[in-house]
C-alpha cells in the first residue's frame, strides 16, 4: 500500500459548479467539487441529521453489512485532469466466505458520503496530497463571505 496522509471533511459549500469539499490534514487544505445532491447527504451526517429513510448511501451500506461486509477505509489515490478516483476497502466475514478485503473502484464523493457514514477513515495517497495546491487561504474567504452575506 502505497504512503497515505489521513484527512477530514473540514467544510462543503455550495457553489456555481455544484459543491466545494474541502479536505484538510491539519495542516492543508485541499478542495474539488460535487455533485450538490451528494454534497447534502454528507453534509447531512456530518450535521447529525438523520433522514425518515434510508438515502442509496445508507441502503449501499445496510446491504453490505447484511452480507458482513464493512467499510475500513477510503482512499483517494490518483487524479487525471481535473478528475479524481477512489476506492473504497471493505473487509467481508460471514459463515459462507472466510474474511476477505475487497477494494471498488468509486468516486471521492461516493467515498466520502460512505465513510462520514461508517465512521472510516479518509486518506489521499501522500504522493498526490503533496501535489496538491492548498486552499486554506481560499476557505477562509469563502467562510468570510458567507458570514457576511
Amino acid at each position: 500500500m502505497p504512503d497515505m496522509t489521513r484527512v477530514e471533511p473540514i467544510a462543503l459549500m455550495p457553489t456555481q459548479a455544484g459543491c466545494a469539499v474541502f479536505l484538510g490534514d491539519g495542516h492543508k487544505v485541499i478542495s474539488f467539487f460535487i455533485d450538490p445532491a451528494i454534497g447534502a447527504s454528507i453534509n447531512a451526517v456530518l450535521a447529525g441529521q438523520q433522514p425518515e429513510r434510508p438515502l442509496t448511501h445508507d441502503l449501499f451500506l445496510m446491504t453490505l453489512d447484511s452480507f458482513g461486509a464493512k467499510l475500513l477505509r477510503v482512499m483517494i489515490i490518483r487524479m487525471q485532469g481535473e478528475v479524481y478516483y477512489a476506492r473504497a476497502i471493505f473487509q467481508m466475514e460471514n459463515e459462507v466466505q472466510e474474511r476477505k478485503m475487497v477494494e471498488l473502484d468509486a468516486r471521492p464523493s461516493d467515498c466520502m458520503a460512505l465513510a462520514v457514514r461508517a465512521h472510516a477513515p479518509i486518506y489521499v495517497v501522500t504522493e498526490l496530497w503533496n501535489s496538491l495546491t492548498d486552499v486554506s487561504e481560499t476557505l477562509e474567504e469563502m467562510r468570510r463571505d458567507s458570514e457576511n452575506s
